[in-house]
């Protein structure tokens, strides 16, 4: 096995195909822009432990705000990613800096905003993001409690502490949503744009981040220090970005976007869709095995049981996908958003269009929250969301991802 195996270098040879990131001469053409608008300002970003929210937090570093405030849920998470920037030679931490391991949903987050406040840039990267949360009414609950309840609350304390910039990150599935997690954010992209109004606010849908924590492909890495079998779909594809990309996309739609937009990668779909299922042979060839294909997950499990330090071949299985609410192929905009595509080299934007009223959402926001306050089922949720989102088509097939490996 290959122990010099360099994730960076796999992402741009194998997944991206770029040495370089997507965004480099944009960040570059707006560096001036940046600092201007970074440099001495007070930043707080919530869900900073994630891959995507440390990554923009890392981002940001290099254009040196005054102030940065950190939170997120994940205590261990976050202790690690503090670790990480004390102890690099690249990234140069505030002297006013603070990491708080909070729910931002919670008084005690509020408490803190009141006195730590006012900031000049909010960044929200705090999400359910995975569509398995779907499997049941009381992930489904936790989900839209996160991506949208705990968003409208948000709004409503900043109309009152206005930042000059408001960043929520959105998801490619939130284009034509086929599943719950996608219609959230689309219902999330649609509360917060009600306030740009009130202040500045945009977002970004992206794509896939390789190798971001809880992903499949991250997963790949866990299964084989476990010496346990690969698992994948086989008509599955995605657009990716790096880490580093991800942040960058984020930094460059809250900082350089315009107000009410909804930012997106300019990534094309006839080269850039990859499948999952051609990653996880190139993956175990990197790591100098050849890919033995399984027809069960059973097959599978024993095969790897028997492996030693000197197999050559590791099992895999890889299965048609069939579970509900994944969406073969995913996409930035819809048929109905106009899309600019000219401002940036790398980054597209779907312009403000039919903002919904802040009293519209508030009144989406009540629906929701009564619906809520009995036991609900997910045929109910699910008819919901169809009601304010008429766009939703639901994939039901009575599974979930949390039925395989």
């Amino acid at each position: 096995m290959n122990l010099n195996f360099n994730i960076e270098s796999f992402i741009g040879n194998k997944i991206t195909g770029r040495t370089q990131s997507l965004f480099a001469l944009d960040i570059k053409n707006n560096t001036e822009n940046l600092l201007r608008e970074i440099k001495g300002q007070r930043v707080l970003v919530i869900g900073a432990a994630g891959t995507i929210g440390s990554s923009y937090t890392q981002r940001l570093l290099a254009y040196e705000p005054a102030k940065l405030v950190i939170v997120d849920t994940n205590e261990n998470g976050l202790t690690e990613f503090v670790r990480d920037c004390r102890s690099r030679i690249d990234i140069s931490l505030p002297t006013d800096f603070k990491s708080y391991p909070i729910n931002f949903g919670s008084d005690v987050f509020y408490k803190m905003i009141d006195n730590e406040g006012p900031f000049d840039i909010v960044a929200n990267f705090a999400a359910h993001k995975h569509v398995r949360s779907e499997k049941d009414e009381y992930s489904i609950e936790a989900m839209i409690e996160n991506n949208v309840l705990k968003a409208h609350t948000i709004m409503e304390y900043l109309k009152k502490n206005k930042p000059k910039h408001f960043f929520c990150v959105s998801t490619d599935k939130a284009a034509n949503p086929v599943n719950i997690m996608g219609a959230s954010k689309k219902l999330m992209e649609d509360l917060v744009l009600a306030y740009s109004k009130e202040f500045k606010i945009t977002t970004a849908r992206f794509a896939n981040v390789a190798f971001s924590n809880g992903s499949l492909l991250e997963g790949f890495i866990n299964r084989l220090f476990k010496k346990q079998p690969l698992s994948c779909p086989s008509d599955v594809t995605r657009f990716f970005v790096s880490p580093i990309e991800a942040g960058e996309i984020c930094l460059m739609a809250c900082i350089l976007g315009k107000n009410g937009d909804i930012y997106f990668p300019k990534l094309n779909p006839e080269k850039d869709l990859i499948n999952f299922k051609n990653i996880a042979l190139n993956f175990l060839t990197e790591l100098g095995y050849e890919a033995d294909v399984c027809s069960s997950e059973e097959e599978a499990k024993s095969k790897a049981a028997a492996l030693t330090k000197d197999s050559r071949q590791y099992p895999i299985c890889i299965f048609d996908s069939d579970t509900s609410g994944e969406k073969l192929y995913e996409e930035f905009f819809t048929d109905t958003e106009e899309v600019n595509l000219t401002d940036f080299e790398s980054l597209g934007y779907i312009p403000t269009q039919g903002v919904k009223s802040i009293d519209q959402v508030s009144e989406i926001v009540d629906s929701i929250k009564t619906l809520f306050s009995r036991h609900s089922n997910k045929a109910e949720v699910v008819r919901l969301l169809k009601e304010i989102l008429p766009g939703f088509e639901h994939i039901e097939t009575g599974k979930n991802l949390d039925q395989k490996m």
